[in-house]
């Protein structure tokens, strides 16, 4: 039963009464009536025993009731629970900052107070103005990403009924890309290279160390922050294949990162290391915001040698002029800055033909559908080998069987094999044009070994048509594949080309 009582001293000078019952898990309560009239404070008593019993015969849930408080906190308070799960699951701090900020961005706009104050409408409205302003799309994305995250966590641990930003979508910033990275050009990478030979210091960085830096971002692929994070217990430089370690609390996915490199980066490293404190940084890099333009810089510098050297040819230096080579922005709208030196490992693995799940691997992405989309059209085209060999096998499936052989002549037989070699040359032409705008040179191909070398093929083996009577007989005395078939495969591979290989 609950009880009504005064409590005696100065601590209670009000001379308000307080309650006393049991809640619905039994446990005695004590709490103030905030009254001073006891026929009100027995009634409250009274109402607080009510629930308590229906809580107990299951009629009122009771997690309802702790939900509703929960709602009415201030977002702040929820915002610092959030702050410390953020901590908990290991985030980076950047991270953790940045959804900190938009959350905080987006209740200062729609004036929320506590967390039942969250609402979609809002959002949407928010979202509407960030685009006003001209922000893109992948920004816009961003604040609507930590809000949403924040609300599903409210929902998921029971401090809101359900998830208010549920139906809020999120623009797809493919749409409205503002900032498009380009790769480094094999090319642009030697001339980098040689201008940073005994170049000067520049933001507190040797030109050798910056040169080792951006050498190791390209072999590598890793990020500005994990290449800051090194030290010289992150190299194992000593192994048949050397190799580079990222711990897990530095990377983006808080995955253990083993990148190889070759042996002349090894050897350069190791040197490099030598003159560094065992847990030094490997490389004493500008803070985050500099990185970039340092870059720029000594890309900028690159590009002037190139053009001084055309001093006495004016067509020469007004041609290298209208070029992109070397230059921040390319001719599509493609930039340079630091991250381009990862997107650079992956185009240049593409180029070479390498298996998509390999880049995939190397460049540690989450899915394959991101690879593609980011090196997919650089890999060798292999179109018009595709449509060769369909036709190969239209023509299997539709020719007339007895129509070179009615008609006496090699006609069809010619037409056929010059199909062939046109496709062929269509072919060839095709992965020339793709790795020549990839590139911006003619790449070198493998040459055949000895043991490579290939036979002409046949038109007779290619297009002589065999009568229906004739194969049935074949089929007959001896049940083998047409050679035909087998002879369109090897057709394919006469028309293999093989891509360049590039070094770094």
């Amino acid at each position: 039963m609950a009880t009504v009582f005064k409590r005696g001293g100065r601590g209670n000078r009000t001379g308000r009464y307080f309650i006393t019952y049991s809640d619905h898990t039994g446990r005695r309560v004590t709490r103030s009536a905030r009254t001073s009239d006891k026929a009100v404070a027995q009634r409250i008593a009274n109402k607080l025993e009510a629930e308590a019993a229906l809580r107990r015969d299951g009629v009122i849930d009771p997690t309802l009731d702790a939900i509703g408080r929960e709602s009415q906190r201030s977002i702040d308070e929820h915002l610092a629970d959030y702050e410390a799960k953020l901590q908990a699951a290991g985030r980076t701090q950047r991270h953790i900052l940045d959804t900190t900020r938009y959350i905080r961005k987006m209740a200062d706009a729609a004036q929320w107070q506590t967390a039942a104050d969250i609402a979609a409408d809002a959002v949407h409205r928010f979202a509407g103005a960030l685009q006003d302003q001209g922000l893109s799309k992948r920004t816009v994305q961003a604040h609507l990403a930590a809000v949403k995250a924040f609300s599903k966590w409210l929902a998921n641990n029971e401090k809101l009924p359900r998830d208010p930003l549920a139906s809020v979508g999120k623009p797809d910033p493919k749409t409205d890309r503002r900032h498009v990275r380009r790769m480094l050009l094999p090319e642009e990478w030697q001339r980098l290279r040689g201008t940073l030979a005994g170049g000067p210091e520049r933001l507190g960085i040797s030109a050798h160390e910056r040169l080792l830096l951006y050498w190791t971002a390209i072999q590598t692929e890793l990020r500005s922050g994990e290449l800051r994070s090194l030290t010289r217990g992150n190299l194992f430089l000593d192994t048949t294949q050397p190799y580079v370690t990222c711990k897990a609390g530095n990377t983006k996915n808080r995955k253990l990162a083993k990148q190889y490199i070759g042996h002349d980066l090894a050897d350069a490293l190791a040197a490099h290391a030598a003159t560094k404190a065992p847990s030094a940084p490997m490389f004493a890099m500008p803070h985050r915001y500099d990185v970039a333009a340092m870059l720029r810089d000594d890309l900028a510098d690159a590009r002037r040698q190139w053009l001084a050297e055309t001093k006495h040819d004016a067509a020469e230096r007004l041609r290298r002029e209208q070029t992109d080579f070397l230059a921040e922005e390319n001719h599509d709208g493609g930039r340079l800055d630091f991250h381009a030196l990862r997107h650079t490992c992956g185009a240049w693995l593409a180029m070479q033909g390498k298996h998509p799940k390999l880049i995939q691997t190397v460049m540690r992405h989450s899915s394959i559908t991101l690879t593609m989309d980011a090196y997919g059209h650089l890999f060798p085209g292999q179109e018009a080998e595709a449509a060769i060999g369909m036709a190969n096998l239209l023509a299997e499936q539709t020719t007339e069987p007895n129509a070179a052989l009615a008609t006496g002549t090699d006609d069809h037989c010619a037409s056929h094999f010059g199909a062939q070699q046109s496709a062929a040359h269509m072919q060839r032409a095709g992965r020339e044009r793709v790795q020549v705008d990839a590139m911006a040179r003619e790449l070198p191909s493998k040459p055949a070994g000895p043991t490579e070398s290939r036979k002409p093929l046949q038109a007779a083996a290619l297009c002589d048509a065999i009568p229906t009577q004739a194969k049935r007989r074949a089929r007959d005395s001896n049940p083998q594949p047409l050679a035909g078939h087998l002879i369109s495969s090897q057709a394919a591979s006469q028309f293999a080309y093989p891509p360049g290989e590039y070094l770094i």
